[in-house]
């Protein structure tokens, strides 16, 4: 019975533990990014941890030709329209328009 609650003592210590260590690490974190020129702001400061700015994904946009999702920054952009590789954008660019697609 000594044991079951000499390790009950243990879990809940070590929980209380492990929280004081997050705090003070969050703490240091905000403190560090306050002294590198910040606007000062709590802004600025709030948010996940992480230094800087959150990068965001980069949006998928989808192929003219094909239908194929592809990131932004790996499209073709040929007359306005964006395409998933230069073969696509070429045959897209040989199909007959308007009077001649009939």
């Amino acid at each position: 019975m000594r044991q079951l609650l000499l390790l009950i003592f243990v879990f809940f210590a070590s929980q209380w533990l492990f929280r004081k260590l997050r705090r003070a690490n969050a703490r240091s974190q905000a403190a560090s990014q306050g002294t590198r020129g910040g606007t000062g702001s709590t802004r600025a400061r709030s948010g996940n941890g992480a230094s800087g700015a959150p990068q965001l994904p980069d949006p998928l946009v989808r192929c003219a030709e094909c239908g194929v999702h592809t990131p932004r920054s790996e499209t073709l952009v040929v007359a306005g329209q964006r395409f998933c590789c230069s073969d696509h954008a070429h045959r897209h660019a040989a199909r007959p328009t308007g009077r001649d697609a009939r």
